[in-house]
C-alpha cells in the first residue's frame, strides 16, 4: 500500500469490481462496455455483466490485474496493467471481434513489455496528481516484474490523453485504424505508445 496527502493506492479486490467496471470503461474509450454487451445475456444491465468479469479472474479486465487510488475509503481511480506475453502470439486474429483486432495488432508489437491496458480517475478528482502517481507505480511495476519497457495504447482523437504521454517522455511507435463501435465518441487511430525506463 502507497499513502500520500490523503489518497492511498492498493491491490484491488473484488469488492471494487463495480467502480472498477466503470472506470475500465471510462479509460476504454467505451470498448469494453460494448465488448460486455456482446456478451451479456439478454436483458442483462451491462455494466452488471462487466462487474461480474472484473470480479473474476480469467481475463485481463480481473481486479487481480488492478491497484486502485482511495481518497477517505471510496475508490477514485485505478491502474489496470500487466506483462506482455513473450513472444506475444495472438492466434487467428479472425477469432476476436472485428474492433479489438486492431488492439491486438499493437499490442503483438510491443512483446514483453509492462502494458498498461487502463488508468483511469473519477471526473471529479482530476486535477490532483492521481494519473501521475497511478503511472509511476506502473513504472515501478515494470520495473518489478523484470521488464525494461512499458506500453500503452490510446485513441489518437484523445489529444489530452496523448500529450500527457508525450510529457512523461513515451514515443508514438504505431498506429492502427479505429474501428467505430457503438458508442464511440472518436474516429482515427489507436495508437501504440511505449517508452523504456532508466
Amino acid at each position: 500500500m502507497q499513502s500520500d496527502a490523503g489518497t492511498m493506492i492498493r491491490r484491488a479486490t473484488p469488492d471494487d469490481a463495480p467502480v472498477l467496471a466503470r472506470l475500465m470503461n471510462s479509460a476504454g474509450e467505451g470498448l469494453p462496455a460494448w465488448l460486455w454487451s456482446q456478451m451479456a445475456d439478454p436483458g442483462e444491465n451491462v455494466m452488471d455483466f462487466g462487474s461480474r468479469r472484473v470480479a473474476g479472474t480469467d481475463s485481463g479486465f480481473s481486479y487481480k490485474n488492478a491497484h486502485v487510488a482511495e481518497i477517505g475509503g471510496s475508490v477514485v481511480g485505478m491502474l489496470l496493467g500487466y506483462r506482455l506475453d513473450d513472444p506475444y502470439e495472438p492466434g487467428n486474429l479472425d477469432e476476436y471481434p472485428l474492433v479489438i483486432r486492431p488492439l491486438i495488432e499493437l499490442e503483438s508489437l510491443a512483446p514483453g513489455s509492462w502494458y498498461v491496458n487502463g488508468i483511469a480517475t473519477l471526473p471529479e478528482v482530476r486535477g490532483r496528481g492521481i494519473g501521475s502517481r497511478l503511472m509511476q507505480l506502473a513504472e515501478q511495476l515494470c520495473r518489478e516484474s523484470g521488464g525494461g519497457d512499458i506500453s500503452l495504447i490510446v485513441a489518437g482523437a484523445n489529444t489530452g490523453a496523448v500529450r500527457l504521454y508525450d510529457r512523461l517522455d513515451f514515443a508514438q511507435v504505431a498506429t492502427r485504424p479505429l474501428i467505430p463501435f457503438p458508442g464511440c465518441d472518436h474516429s482515427g487511430d489507436w495508437v501504440l505508445m511505449a517508452r523504456t525506463l532508466e
